[in-house]
C-alpha cells in the first residue's frame, strides 16, 4: 500500500508548493479541498494544513473538523492552519495592525523537539499573515519565537501535532525542507517510496491492466507533459496508441516539422493534421484572452473529433493532464484562474473513456519520469509552451503576418538561448525554467532605420526561473546575450523595431501576458 500525505488546501497560492516540497521527499501527497478528508483511509500517514487567504475571524473563512484526524496521525498546521487549530482549541487568534509580511528569524527554538532537529539558531523564515496566534492551547507549548511574533511555532503535549506561523515552503525559510522532511520522514515515518523508477514501473503495469487490448487516442501538443504521455504509453499498450498532433499555425517557427520528427525517433504513431486555416478563420478579429482560450480549445476539439472518428474501434481518450492542471483550473474558491483546454472532460459524442496516466505528477516530476522512458534531452528540456500557443503571446487580435513577425523573433531568442554557454558548461537555456517572445502588437513605437522613420511593434522577452511556475522571479539574463538577441531581432524581423525585457516576477504578474 502506497503511503500518503494528505495537504487540506484552505485557498493558499503556496499550497502546491507544500505539494511539491513533500514530492522532493520521494513521499507521495494528495492535494485535497479542507474539506474532503478522505474517511477511513489507512494509507494516509500524516495530514498538513496549508494557508489561507481568509482572517479565521471571516464569516466566509474555511472551517474543518480535527476531529477527523488529530490523534489519530501526525498534523502540521501552516499560517492559517496553525492559527485555525489554535482558535478550534481555545488559543487567540488576533489582528496584529499591520500585516507581518517578509523575512524573519527563528530566535529561540527548542532543539529538543523533532519538529526543529538540525535547525540552527538564527534561522530565516518567511512570514505573510495579518493576524497572530497571541494565545495557545492549553494543552500546547511553544516551541519558536522570532523578535515580534512569540507563537512562531507551537506543538501539542498530548498528540502529534504541530504548528508553525511561517511558510516552510517557500524558498525564502531557509531551512524549510529540513522542518518538511522533519514532519514527512521522521515524524509520519514516512518509506520514501515514491520515484520516477517507481511511478514508470507501476504506471505501465497499471495501464496494462487497465486498458488491455483496448486502442487509445491521445492529443499531441509537441509539449513535455503529452510527449511523456504518449512514451509511457506506447511502452504498456505500443502498437495500440494512435496520436494526433493538430497544427492550429501557432506553434513555434517550423515546430510542427520539427516535433513530428522527433516523435517518429521515439517510435509513436502519430497523424499529423494542418488545421491553420480553420484557427486563423475561427480567431479573426477576437482580442480577448480568455475567449482566444475557449475558440482554439473548441477548435482542437472539433478537429480532433473529426480524426478521431476515422479510429473506429479507439476505446478510450488519453490526456497529459498533470496535477497543477487539475488543481489550478478552479480553484478552492470557485475563482477560475485560467481555462486549460486539455481540463474539463470530455463531449459526449465522443463516447471515449478519459485515461491520465500523469495526472498525479508535477512537472518536474514528468521530467524525470521522461528520462526514467530514455526519452531525447531536448524533448524533455523544453520549456513549458501554452495549449493555444503564440495566439496568447500576441496582445490583440491575431493573424497569420502577426505570428510570423512572434516566430521570427521568438526563434532568435530561443536559439541564442540554446548557443549561450554558461561557466558550469551549460547553456543559457538549461538555467531557465521558461522563456518566450510578446508581440505588442496593440502597440506602436517610433524607430529610425538609416534614414528612414520606422512606426513598428515592440516585442517584449520573458524569461523566468522557477521550481515549478506556481512562483517565478524574473531571470538575470546576461547584458552580453541581450544586446545581441535584440540586435538581431531589431535587424532581421521585419515589423519590429524595439525589444523590451520583463522584470516583473509572480505573483503579482504571471509568467505568460495573456
Amino acid at each position: 500500500m502506497q503511503q500518503k500525505i494528505i495537504i487540506l488546501d484552505f485557498g493558499s497560492q503556496t499550497t502546491q508548493l507544500i505539494g511539491r516540497r513533500v514530492r522532493e521527499l520521494d513521499t507521495f501527497c494528495e492535494i485535497l479541498p479542507y474539506n474532503k478528508f478522505p474517511k477511513d483511509d489507512p494509507s494516509v500517514i500524516g495530514v498538513i494544513l496549508s494557508g489561507s487567504p481568509y482572517s479565521v475571524h471571516d464569516k466566509e473563512a474555511f472551517k474543518v473538523d480535527l476531529a477527523q484526524f488529530v490523534g489519530k496521525v501526525p498534523v502540521l498546521g501552516i499560517c492559517y492552519g496553525a492559527q485555525f487549530i489554535s482558535y478550534a482549541n481555545g488559543g487567540k487568534v488576533e489582528p496584529t495592525g499591520t500585516r507581518e509580511y517578509g523575512r524573519a528569524n527563528l530566535e529561540k527554538i527548542d532543539f529538543e523537539d523533532p519538529l526543529f532537529k538540525g535547525f540552527e539558531k538564527g534561522s530565516q523564515v518567511w512570514m505573510s499573515h495579518g493576524d497572530t496566534i497571541t494565545a495557545i492551547p492549553a494543552d500546547c507549548r511553544v516551541i519558536a519565537s522570532t523578535a515580534t511574533v512569540r507563537n512562531a511555532a507551537y506543538a501539542s503535549t498530548v498528540a502529534p501535532l504541530w504548528a508553525v506561523q511561517f511558510h516552510p515552503e517557500v524558498f525564502h525559510t531557509l531551512q524549510g525542507t529540513t522542518l518538511l522532511r522533519n514532519f514527512v520522514v521522521d515524524i509520519c515515518k514516512s518509506r520514501q517510496e515514491w520515484s520516477a523508477a517507481s511511478f514508470v514501473e507501476s504506471t505501465v503495469r497499471e495501464l496494462k491492466e487497465q486498458l488491455g487490448n483496448d486502442r487509445v487516442i491521445l492529443g499531441l501538443s509537441g509539449g513535455v507533459d503529452s510527449s511523456v504521455c504518449a512514451t509511457l504509453l506506447n511502452k504498456a499498450i505500443g502498437k495500440n496508441l494512435t496520436c494526433i498532433f493538430v497544427d492550429h499555425g501557432m506553434l513555434r517557427k517550423n515546430e510542427f516539422r520539427k516535433v513530428m520528427d522527433a516523435y517518429a525517433g521515439l517510435g509513436l504513431n502519430v497523424i499529423g493534421i494542418d488545421a491553420s486555416d480553420k484557427f486563423f478563420k475561427d480567431l479573426e478579429g477576437v482580442s480577448d484572452p480568455e475567449q482566444k482560450r475557449k475558440i482554439i480549445g473548441r477548435d482542437f476539439v472539433e478537429v480532433f473529433n473529426a480524426e478521431a472518428r476515422k479510429i473506429t474501434d479507439a476505446k478510450w481518450l488519453a490526456q497529459g493532464t498533470i496535477y497543477p492542471d487539475r488543481i489550478e483550473s478552479l480553484s478552492i474558491t470557485g475563482m477560475t484562474i485560467k481555462s486549460h483546454h486539455n481540463v474539463g472532460g470530455l463531449p459526449k459524442e465522443m463516447q471515449l473513456r478519459l485515461c491520465e496516466p500523469l495526472k498525479w505528477l508535477f512537472k518536474d516530476e514528468v521530467r524525470r519520469v521522461g528520462y526514467q522512458l530514455g526519452m531525447p534531452e531536448r524533448l524533455i528540456k523544453r520549456h513549458p509552451f501554452p495549449g493555444p500557443g503564440l495566439a496568447v503571446r500576441i496582445l490583440g487580435d491575431v493573424t497569420r503576418e502577426k505570428v510570423r513577425i512572434l516566430q521570427e523573433a521568438d526563434d532568435i531568442y530561443i536559439e541564442h538561448m540554446h548557443q549561450y554557454v554558461m561557466s558550469d558548461g551549460t547553456s543559457l537555456y538549461d538555467h531557465v525554467w521558461q522563456a518566450g517572445t510578446v508581440l505588442l502588437s496593440t502597440i506602436r513605437s517610433v524607430g529610425v532605420m538609416g534614414d528612414e522613420r520606422t512606426y513598428e511593434h515592440p516585442v517584449a522577452l520573458r524569461a523566468v526561473t522557477s521550481q515549478d511556475a506556481m512562483t517565478a522571479d524574473w531571470a538575470h539574463l546576461p547584458y552580453d546575450f541581450m544586446a545581441k538577441v535584440s540586435n538581431e531581432i531589431i535587424n532581421k524581423v521585419k515589423g519590429v523595431n524595439r525589444v523590451c525585457y520583463d522584470i516583473s516576477s509572480k505573483p503579482p504578474s504571471t509568467i505568460e501576458w495573456e
